[in-house]
């Protein structure tokens, strides 16, 4: 027997431990799910957002309460209440990419404009009467943690909050009002503190809470009709960089009457690389495939049968003159159809060229004479796309399906309200990129107060 020299057994157990090693890494890599939807918003369409979005604080900041305040200062007894934001200048916000969390929404150098109720007595007087204050110097540091939840939704998960005012301001007016100066730095040092701890819990209700229930409009799973659905879930945890935000979606169709057999995705992975519009939606082969494999599943693919343009009956009505003379020379005048029985689901190919979709299947030939049973011309087996006059075909049944998917009858995963236009369409091998611009129909409050009366109307 044959005995490893202690060189061998060396190389063997190194072998070992690097199939060891990379036998997780290799697991891993084969079970990875490509996408069959990607989306990309980039800083154009972020900036589109911001707008919305320094609206949106605006309106939840000016909803903080404060609680009343009660003290006793020398002979100064006081209470504060009924305080109310008037106003709010945010000099500077931005909305941005925060690489690696999600997105950073900041203020600086703003302010705020207070207006509250004084009761005041001192000694024997007693006064009443309105103070405005303003809160200067006011920044607010707010970073959303964007992840995938167990749904495979886009989500919130977490909020990083920092605020601080630099100074507050109270004028006083009355009869009294100089004799109440001297309250001013101990009032305002009260009220700067209250005020900065309202900020961050606003903040995050309306990002926790609100938004939240904003990223809850798009579509993870849903009908598309009355036979199909489909799976926009999440794949992963979008990829944020600091020019765009990146998310892969499953992006497969199924059949509503067995969700469990769907098509297998062996298509390529899209790859986005352009920035310049405001958002970017890419679709590979298996996007369309998995929705011609469940309609063929649903048997809306299975036969069809077509009513033809004047130039391809004219084609058909010449190939075929011999045949009709040979049956019946009286079935000449009569409308020629085409049938086609699908053999197995169409097949989708995209190429810079364009996108085209090969079907194989038994073509019919038969003549219709009006009140008789059709007469059957010829019956042969063929695919498709290489049969010239057929492409014709092609256009009028398979392909408006494909259109549709992308208007009415497919929601792409983006939030209800918000809308592709100027869209341009770019073709690579094996998937499709639609570049495009955003347009807001609807304001972000809007959509989350639709929402939410949704929801409430469902629960009843």
């Amino acid at each position: 027997s044959s005995v490893l020299t202690p060189l061998q057994a060396l190389v063997m157990a190194s072998c070992m431990v690097s199939i060891l090693f990379l036998f997780p890494l290799i697991a891993a890599m084969s079970a990875e799910e490509p996408p069959g939807c990607k989306i990309r918003i980039t800083n154009r369409g972020l900036e589109m957002l911001k707008y919305e979005t320094q609206k949106f604080v605006v309106e939840e900041l000016s909803n903080i309460t404060m609680p009343e305040m009660k003290g006793k200062e020398g002979h100064f007894q006081y209470t504060i209440k009924e305080v109310k934001i008037n106003e709010l200048n945010l000099t500077y916000a931005d909305l941005a990419f925060q690489p690696g969390l999600g997105l950073l929404f900041k203020v600086q150098n703003s302010s705020i404009a207070l207006s509250f109720q004084r009761h005041i007595l001192y000694w024997l007087f007693y006064d009443t009467g309105a103070i405005n204050a303003s809160a200067e110097g006011v920044n607010i540091h707010t970073v959303l943690h964007t992840t995938r939840d167990e749904l495979g939704r886009l989500k919130i998960s977490n909020i990083s909050c920092d605020a601080s005012i630099a100074k507050m301001k109270i004028k006083f007016t009355g009869t009294l009002g100089r004799v109440y100066d001297f309250l001013a730095t101990f009032l305002t040092t009260g009220m700067r503190f209250l005020l900065n701890q309202q900020i961050c819990p606003v903040m995050n209700h309306a990002g926790l809470v609100l938004i939240n229930t904003l990223l809850e409009t798009i579509p993870v799973r849903t009908e598309v009709d009355n036979y199909v659905g489909i799976d926009y879930s999440l794949l992963s945890d979008p990829v944020v960089t600091s020019r765009s935000l990146d998310m892969d979606f499953r992006g497969m169709f199924f059949e509503l009457g067995n969700e469990s057999n769907t098509l297998m995705n062996s298509a390529i992975n899209p790859i986005v690389r352009e920035y310049d519009r405001m958002v970017y939606l890419a679709l590979s082969e298996y996007f369309f495939d998995s929705g011609l494999y469940s309609y063929y599943k649903a048997g809306l693919l299975n036969t069809i049968c077509f009513q033809m343009p004047k130039d391809l009956e004219m084609l058909l009505r010449t190939t075929y003159f011999g045949i009709i003379m040979m049956i019946n020379p009286a079935l000449v005048e009569y409308p020629i159809s085409l049938q086609l029985e699908l053999n197995s689901a169409p097949k989708t190919t995209v190429k810079t060229s364009g996108v085209t979709v090969a079907i194989t299947a038994i073509v019919t030939v038969m003549v219709l004479p009006p009140g008789k049973a059709p007469v059957q011309l010829s019956s042969m087996t063929m695919l498709i796309p290489l049969q010239v006059p057929l492409k014709t075909m092609l256009q009028i049944s398979i392909v408006p399906i494909i259109n549709n998917w992308t208007k009415r009858g497919v929601a792409i995963p983006l939030a209800d309200g918000m809308d592709f236009i100027e869209e341009v369409v770019e073709y690579h091998n094996g998937y499709l990129i639609i570049g495009a611009n955003l347009h807001f129909s609807k304001g972000l409050r809007e959509m989350i107060e639709r929402k939410i009366q949704a929801d409430a109307e469902n629960a009843i």
